[in-house]
């Protein structure tokens, strides 16, 4: 059995979805030697988040941040959580909304995604900063 776990920094995201999939496995050669396994990747903030989706299509993610804005929208008058900016608090909703990690199967090495997923850092604030995932692979 395979147990492997890192922590990375990613640099600091404009507000809006990105693709991270690359980072990830640069940062995390340990994957290639699983033949079986799972590769967990978990974000630790409250105000972005992490999902699965289209990797070829860049008007894809910025239809989710269109669609993330107008659901949740900033200065909703029911919003008491205000004094980290009108960002803040839908932050924390739509981090809720996608989640704080994915899993992906390791199938030869390789993420077993779909021919057009990738792994998304969601960042839901104007300005997040430097954003801490945890990666955690384990297989045989």
């Amino acid at each position: 059995m395979i147990f492997e776990q890192k922590e990375i920094q990613l640099q600091p995201c404009k507000r809006g979805f990105h693709l991270i999939t690359a980072i990830v496995l640069r940062e995390f050669p340990e994957v290639k030697s699983i033949q079986k396994g799972i590769l967990k990747v978990f974000i630790k903030h409250t105000s972005a988040s992490l999902t699965i989706n289209e990797d070829a299509d860049p008007t894809v993610r910025v239809d989710f941040e269109s669609h993330f804005n107008k659901m949740v929208p900033e200065n909703a008058p029911y919003y008491i959580h205000t004094y980290e900016g009108s960002d803040d608090m839908p932050a924390h909703l739509k981090a809720s909304l996608l989640g704080s990690s994915v899993e992906i199967p390791i199938t030869n090495g390789r993420l077993n995604l779909g021919t057009w997923q990738g792994i998304y850092l969601c960042e839901h604030r104007n300005y997040g900063g430097f954003r801490k995932l945890v990666l955690t692979a384990f297989g045989v």
